[in-house]
């Protein structure tokens, strides 16, 4: 077994030890979300954690971690009245993104269920974490149809594997710690939810702490096993606390004025639901016992909805997740009650205190290294350098500033064509291990999803010939029949927007980009990827490669600027180029086109019309679906983005007709133009 990296050892990063420290001391927090860029030790933290947990009474042989104490009725291992106790240490079982729905609850022997009547279950992951902690890499790339089963988990505390008549259920309660990179998307609002507590990590900008941890991973990597000797009495001391904190715990008093402070808190910041303040309730206890006190203090709320609060404030998926310290501090003030009498002293070791950020609490010994210091939260990369105009450019067509967004709205549905098979989304038909049953076929490899029906038909004309006797059906291995489902996919929806001179009016732009902001939101809904190209001046550029960040992409569409010429065509050809390498990354997520321009084109070459025909013909040629959203606006219409969807197959909608409420009640999914524009070619 590796050594791992010891949880004292870690340097700065005080909330997110404090956060898992406080789990660890109440798991009925329910969880860390640690949200950070790269490179910052965010599992590493996580991993450290497991190796303080207290060891855990299990009922001996049970695969399923019975407590003895009060064993689960409905194991599948039971029952468990004569069995015996073992103790083993706690888990923590990682859920790996790509895992499948099977590896994650468990699977059922298909062949003896159906020929021999029998529940043979093979536990999953969620067995293996019960009592324990799941951690979860990269939570934001999990696929939806883990992320429901992993809430179903955690609504109920057990878990349920039901396959053709034939069910399964366990206990399944864990403590469910997530690390993302928001730089490569967000989480589902329901997931979000989920978790307890919430922390952002960066890098610390101090030179003094970033040599600290250097020499410290270096040493690691050298010596394992000697580095982890160096910090044994801090960890053996760090564990002793958290036992005496948890022995301690169920005396806590969370009083009325700390109460009526959660509430009010609750209540100020508009968070959705009871959940907040259950959880901040909880944390609050947490801290107390943490520094070793029976009664909650202000400082225990104050450090509790900092660490509850931040991720259940965002209205919208582009809100960064924050509080307003602020407003925190003059809501603790107007509903400040009698405080308890001077804190006792701790129960457990350590100093106590509360040294942590806020009060509540402190963290564990960090031996020697700076003190850690708040470091912001990293900046988005700047906007692309604008370029110059070109010499032949208009008057008064050089560059302008930024204009701000217009109101998001609710769009109409677009998809792309066909029948895909790519990742699990929400936007196009595609052939994936969840949806409705379509059809049957020889599974190719492991049987994932049997079609009963389909089974029984192919089995029966040979039970003579097998000599049944029985009332079983004699089922064999060739008889075996995959159910075929339907669902939806994500796609890589590929924005290029016209940021000319043409485009530049300062409202008529504010109401471009909220309709590509509008766009954006439904892609995150729809659990897509995207990427963005501007054109503008005399070339065009990816102001964002396809990612599945849509903040990113969002905070790039702020950023830009508009002025100079119109080069329609440099802006197809680039995203062509963008969709050639895409296809090669990933040749199984289908792309959709959505073109954002009044359809004008003034720069390019000496025939900037026929260029752009061509480039858009190029798109048609490969079959890629495309949207032209036509931001031409006056009295008098040129049709020039109607003439630019017909080249590309696809179709055209205003900006008012993108509006899913628009009058118009046209549906754009782009299937029928498409085959309407081939079929008129």
């Amino acid at each position: 077994m590796s050594t791992r990296y010891p949880f004292t050892a870690v340097v700065g990063m005080d909330d997110l030890r404090l956060a898992l420290l406080l789990n660890a001391v109440s798991p009925a927090v329910g969880g860390v979300l640690v949200r950070g860029e790269k490179g910052t030790a965010k599992s590493t933290a996580v991993r450290a954690l497991a190796e303080l947990l207290p060891s855990v009474a299990v009922v001996a042989g049970c695969r399923f971690s019975c407590d003895p104490v009060s064993p689960d009725p409905g194991c599948p291992d039971g029952p468990h009245e004569d069995a015996g106790a073992d103790a083993r240490a706690a888990r923590m079982v990682e859920l790996p993104v790509g895992a499948s729905e099977d590896r994650l609850v468990g699977a059922l022997d298909i062949e003896r269920a159906l020929a021999e009547g029998v529940k043979a279950f093979e536990p999953g992951l969620l067995a293996d974490a019960h009592r324990g902690i799941l951690y979860v890499d990269e939570v934001n790339l999990l696929h939806d149809h883990l992320i429901d089963l992993l809430l179903d988990a955690a609504a109920m505390g057990s878990s349920y594997v039901e396959r053709e008549g034939v069910s399964v259920r366990h206990a399944a309660r864990f403590l469910l710690v997530g690390t993302m990179n928001p730089e490569e998307g967000e989480l589902r609002p329901q997931l979000l939810d989920r978790f307890g507590l919430t922390v952002e990590v960066a890098a610390s900008r101090e030179p003094g702490q970033r040599v600290e941890v250097v020499r410290r991973r270096l040493a690691f990597e050298d010596d394992p096993a000697a580095f982890a000797a160096r910090w044994a009495d801090e960890e053996r001391a760090l564990r002793e606390r958290i036992v005496a904190a948890r022995e301690l715990l169920p005396r806590v008093v969370l009083g009325d004025a700390a109460l009526l402070q959660i509430a009010a808190t609750c209540a100020a910041f508009e968070v959705d639901g009871m959940r907040a303040d259950i959880v901040m309730a909880r944390t609050a206890t947490a801290l107390a016992a943490w520094a070793g006190r029976t009664e909650v203090t202000s400082d225990d709320v104050r450090q509790a909805a900092l660490l509850a609060l931040p991720h259940r404030r965002r209205r919208n998926p582009f809100d960064a997740p924050g509080l307003d310290e602020d407003k925190l501090d003059e809501t603790l003030e107007q509903f400040k009650g009698e405080e308890p009498d001077d804190d006792p002293e701790p129960d457990g070791p350590g100093d106590g205190g509360p040294g942590g950020p806020g009060g509540g609490g402190g963290v564990p010994p960090q031996g020697e290294g700076p003190a850690p210091e708040s470091d912001p939260a990293p900046e988005e990369a700047p906007a692309p350098a604008p370029q110059e105009a070109g010499p032949g450019s208009r008057p008064g067509a050089g560059e302008r500033a930024a204009v701000k967004a217009g109101e998001p709205f609710r769009t109409k549905m677009l998809s792309v064509p066909g029948l895909g098979e790519g990742a699990a989304g929400r936007r196009s038909r595609a052939r994936t291990e969840h949806g409705r049953t379509t059809g049957a076929t020889r599974p190719r490899g492991a049987l994932t999803k049997l079609h009963l029906a389909a089974t029984v038909q192919a089995a029966a004309p040979h039970q003579k010939a097998r000599g049944r006797t029985g009332r079983g059906l004699v089922v064999r291995r060739d008889d075996l029949r995959q159910a075929s489902r339907e669902g939806r996919e994500g796609n890589l929806v590929l924005f290029v927007v016209d940021a000319s001179g043409s485009m530049a009016a300062r409202q008529r732009m504010g109401a471009v980009k909220g309709a590509v902001l509008s766009l954006l939101l439904d892609a995150y809904q729809r659990r897509d990827k995207v990427g963005l190209v501007t054109f503008r001046g005399r070339a065009a550029e990816v102001a964002l490669p396809p990612t599945s960040s849509v903040d990113a992409a969002a905070a790039r569409l702020e950023q830009l600027p508009t002025g100079g010429r119109t080069p329609l065509s440099a802006g197809l050809l680039k995203a062509h180029d963008v969709l050639r390498v895409e296809r090669l990354r990933d040749p199984s997520r289908r792309p959709l086109l959505v073109v954002v321009t009044d359809g004008r084109a003034t720069g390019g070459g000496p025939d900037p019309v026929g260029l752009a025909a061509r480039a858009a013909r190029l798109h048609a040629a490969e079959g890629t679906a495309a949207v032209v959203v036509d931001c031409e606006t006056g009295p008098v219409r040129l049709g020039l983005a109607g003439n630019l969807a017909r080249d590309l197959g696809g179709t055209a909608v205003t900006l008012d007709e993108l509006r899913a409420d628009s009058i118009a009640g046209l549906v754009r999914n782009v299937q029928g133009n498409h085959s309407a524009a081939r079929r008129a070619a």
